[in-house]
């Protein structure tokens, strides 16, 4: 049986993980390693250049760089922003939720250049190890997965010796906090989220700094939908990835999308993480309100159990798998009246609606004026009525022999 001499493909962070599995892999596996990046989002052109003269000079026969943050927003962030997705009622997936689509790329960087191995710099205490592998092993069962990291499990001082020794660059050292930054929002991990006491300091928030010490005057806008897809900010229509990155940078000065969320990793262990979502929260908030308008009752309440399945699905990295797809399209469907334009308040820490409306409104629809007059329904419908309403109660103290 003949020696794989094919090219390894590595997820390329630029981090101290991925930076020393160029390297290891070249020597252990005796195969050259090409680097690839799927940019989904938090990526700008000087950090992109970085990352391509990083990748080649610890040893990469090539660099990969893919921009999908589109596609992110077409296949994962507009089902998000449809269920209203927050994990905990608090985290909207700002992070992981990219890594089916990574996991897609990279599979087809492998089939593209002939590769039978993909490689990643996750380590064994966290949750990418998981969704990336899941992904992969959807995609291409055949395909090998190597984690040097958490296979070996190297610590990080052992990886900047091997680096040193290597005389290779070394990735940028001194920051107590691990910030991992998407279209969606961002990660922060410091040694307040190792437990579950404290906040990170204010000096850690990377999107939201100085909202507070230097407060803005408050500001009002607005945001419009086109069946559940935001397209215009402040009336200027936009395509979803600028809107979204024009929406963090307003919402983010006021210090909205904090927080940080506790609660079940993919190992089933408790984790707890910082995040900043400006954008998706001011986005979820808007479109929620919005569904109030015009969708029924029924329509919200099974929409919402179909999307607590989705978002545990996309946090543990099956999002490729074929229940994704149904609810997936059970979520688009029910978006084909969720179009109107949405009011918001922004002021240092608070996001408001101040008011919402739209051509399929149910509240318009109504001839009757809540609390003040019947529209389609006498006072003899509305107490036949209570009174059928409250046989069931009725009954039950009867029987009780009360």
């Amino acid at each position: 049986m003949s020696k794989d001499t094919s090219p390894i493909i590595l997820a390329f962070s630029g981090g101290l993980d991925t930076s020393f599995c160029v390297p290891w892999l070249k020597e252990n596996y005796g195969r050259d390693v090409i680097t690839a990046c799927v940019d989904t989002g938090g990526i700008d052109a000087a950090a992109a250049i970085a990352l391509q003269e990083r990748a080649m000079a610890l040893g990469a026969i090539e660099h990969v760089l893919i921009d999908a943050k589109l596609d992110f927003f077409d296949t994962v962030i507009k089902h998000l922003i449809a269920g209203n997705v927050l994990r905990g009622q608090a985290y909207p997936l700002c992070v992981g939720a990219e890594r089916g689509l990574q996991a897609e790329r990279l599979a087809r960087i492998a089939t593209d250049r002939g590769a039978t191995t993909v490689a990643h710099g996750c380590t064994a205490a966290g949750n990418d190890q998981v969704r990336f592998e899941v992904a992969l092993r959807t995609l291409n069962p055949g395909l090998e997965v190597l984690a040097p990291v958490r296979d070996n499990n190297w610590a990080r001082d052992e990886q900047l010796a091997y680096l040193e020794k290597h005389d290779l660059p070394l990735p940028a050292q001194g920051s107590a906090y691990s910030i991992n930054r998407g279209l969606w929002g961002i990660t922060i991990g410091g040694q307040e989220t190792l437990t579950s006491e404290n906040s990170i300091p204010e000096s850690a928030w990377v999107l939201s700094a100085n909202a507070f010490s230097e407060p803005l005057q408050a500001s009002s806008h607005t945001l419009e939908f086109n069946a559940g897809v935001p397209v215009a900010l402040d009336g200027e229509a936009l395509e979803p990835v600028e809107l979204i990155e024009k929406l963090e940078v307003l919402a983010g000065s006021y210090g909205i999308g904090r927080g940080i969320h506790l609660g079940d990793t993919v190992l089933g262990t408790k984790g707890r993480v910082a995040f900043e979502a400006p954008a998706a929260i001011t986005l979820i908030t808007a479109h929620r309100e919005l569904e109030k308008l015009v969708l029924s009752g029924q329509q919200s309440r099974i929409k919402d159990s179909v999307s607590a399945v989705y978002g545990d699905l996309v946090h543990e990295g099956k999002q490729l798998d074929l229940a994704c797809d149904d609810i997936e399209a059970f979520l688009m469907s029910s978006q084909k009246r969720v179009t109107g334009t949405v009011t918001f308040a922004l002021r240092p820490g608070q996001l408001f609606i101040e008011g919402t409306t739209s051509p399929h409104s149910l509240l318009a629809a109504t001839k009757g004026v809540y609390g003040e007059s019947a529209g389609e329904w006498t006072a003899g419908d509305a107490l036949g009525y209570a009174r059928i309403l409250s046989l069931p109660g009725s009954l039950q103290t009867r029987a009780a022999g009360d």
